[in-house]
């Protein structure tokens, strides 16, 4: 490989750059289509603005739907909520986000019923290659919250994971790993701590 900046796959460029990332193809500065990550990331932060600084629940809903691009039921949000691009996000219903999270999610985020998610939490779906000549590149991958999950207060979830049904990652930690169905995990990295079962205190 030369010294010079990678190319992206001139064939890609005929499709469409969000459509590209969920596939996992790395992007490139140069890409044809790379301004319309800032555009759309600027379209979704004018919406962001007025929902987070909007007192009435029913706004919050209305302006967050707008921001997803689709119709969300049962879903409360304690903003502010941050986001980078809402098209590639689905929230089931009777989901709970509480304050100041952080969702990036241009790898596509998909939150199942019934999921807390407390404050501060962190859905990371983007990164970048180790390769120092590609470090510019982004890459993508999506994240899987099954129901009745509940994600801990200031808790990170890296690109490409399914946190599973039922499971409790505990506050504060870094998920690095699959997470499998009723299982409580914590640390730096994530670690499993205990199974839950109808015993669990």
């Amino acid at each position: 490989m030369s010294d010079s900046q990678p190319i992206s796959n001139p064939e890609s460029f005929q499709k469409d750059i969000f459509e590209r990332l969920l596939n996992g193809e790395t992007i490139f500065p140069n890409d044809t289509q790379i301004d319309r990550l800032r555009e759309e990331a600027f379209a979704v932060k004018v919406l962001l603005n007025q929902m987070n600084n909007s007192l009435n629940p029913d706004e919050i809903t209305k302006l967050l739907s707008q921001i997803l691009d689709k119709e969300i039921q049962d879903v409360a949000v304690f903003t502010p909520l941050y986001i980078n691009y809402g098209k590639h996000i689905n929230i089931g219903k009777n989901v709970f986000i509480n304050f100041d999270c952080t969702f990036l999610a241009l790898g596509g985020i998909t939150i199942e019923d019934d999921v807390l998610i407390g404050p501060k939490v962190n859905l990371i779906t983007e990164n970048h290659p180790l390769n120092p000549k590609e470090r510019k590149g982004l890459i993508a991958k999506p994240i899987l919250i099954k129901k009745n999950a509940w994600i801990g207060a200031n808790a990170t979830i890296l690109p490409g994971l399914t946190i599973g049904e039922n499971a409790v990652v505990a506050a504060g930690a870094v998920v690095s790993k699959d997470v499998p169905d009723n299982m409580i995990v914590g640390g730096i990295p994530a670690k499993i701590i205990k199974e839950i079962t109808n015993d669990s205190i």
